[in-house]
């Protein structure tokens, strides 16, 4: 697969560097970011994948979720997709909404038209995008692991969840954990994969652990001025599923914290040094 450089940036001796392909899965031209540290010839780097949420591109966390110092220090690469297909004739929500259609791709395959044909995240994130990095980037791919916010949390989590071999260490900030019961959720669901709600669990974090899915460990971080806290992210229904399937589960509420990247940037060091951990096992 092709590669076209975009833009690439020196930051703590590694490079920031933002890339586009033509997608097999989507059909469309995708962009997405990676930086890789400063590292001996020939290594193989432990890849962290990160999921961004509504509205956003690879852009928002590339710029402002302050990951590269611990990446750095820790010889970890860090990759970002985009958060759905962009481009003409690319469908969208028929109301122009921020939270369907474009930036809003929910890390689902859709089935629905007219969306079907483009939206494809899913298999994206998971199968075509590690492809691209493994035949492009210096990374070790039995070292991988995954971390979102907001929806992209939503994405980590499913994604660890069904695939439990593949992700050493899975976290997320502000995780939508059970979309079959939020607006958000609902709509996004409903649209791409269509009214039947059975098949809707697949994609839900708290319905895959009631249905047997299980992870090694979830570290998860929220704040309570959080304005979609009680009605879209309900993190305590991830704190009972997990208590009760016997998952463990780091829970963290943050005093004062909303859902921007001043949140995340501020924790973004203590998630990038607890999957490295994991990751050097």
């Amino acid at each position: 697969m092709s590669l076209e450089t975009i833009s690439l940036n020196t930051s703590y001796e590694g490079t920031q560097g933002v890339y586009r392909h033509a997608s097999r899965e989507t059909k469309t031209a995708m962009t997405f970011s990676v930086y890789v540290p400063p590292h001996r010839a020939n290594a193989k780097l432990p890849v962290i994948y990160y999921l961004s949420g509504l509205t956003c591109t690879h852009a928002n966390v590339t710029e402002k979720g302050e990951f590269r110092r611990a990446c750095a220090e820790l010889g970890m690469v860090f990759v970002a997709p985009d958060t759905s297909p962009r481009g003409e004739g690319v469908p969208d929500d028929p109301a122009g909404a921020y939270d369907f259609g474009l930036g809003a791709g929910f890390y689902v395959d859709a089935t629905q038209p007219p969306f079907a044909e483009n939206y494809r995240m899913w298999s994206y994130v998971t199968e075509e995008l590690p492809e691209l990095i493994a035949g492009h980037f210096p990374v070790d791919a039995t070292r991988q692991s995954i971390l979102g916010h907001s929806m992209g949390g939503h994405g980590a989590l499913t994604i660890a969840l069904r695939h439990p071999k593949r992700y050493r260490a899975a976290s997320a900030f502000s995780p939508i954990v059970a979309p079959s019961q939020v607006p958000w959720g609902i709509k996004a669901l409903g649209g791409y994969l269509g009214g039947a709600r059975a098949s809707w669990r697949g994609h839900d974090t708290i319905a895959l652990i009631e249905d047997g899915a299980r992870f090694s460990e979830f570290l998860v971080d929220y704040g309570d001025a959080d304005q979609f806290l009680t009605e879209q992210l309900r993190p305590e229904l991830l704190q009972q599923a997990c208590t009760q399937a016997n998952i463990p589960l780091t829970l963290r509420r943050h005093a004062g914290y909303d859902h921007s990247y001043y949140f995340i940037s501020t924790f973004m060091d203590d998630h990038i040094r607890w999957h490295a951990a994991r990751l050097a096992a």
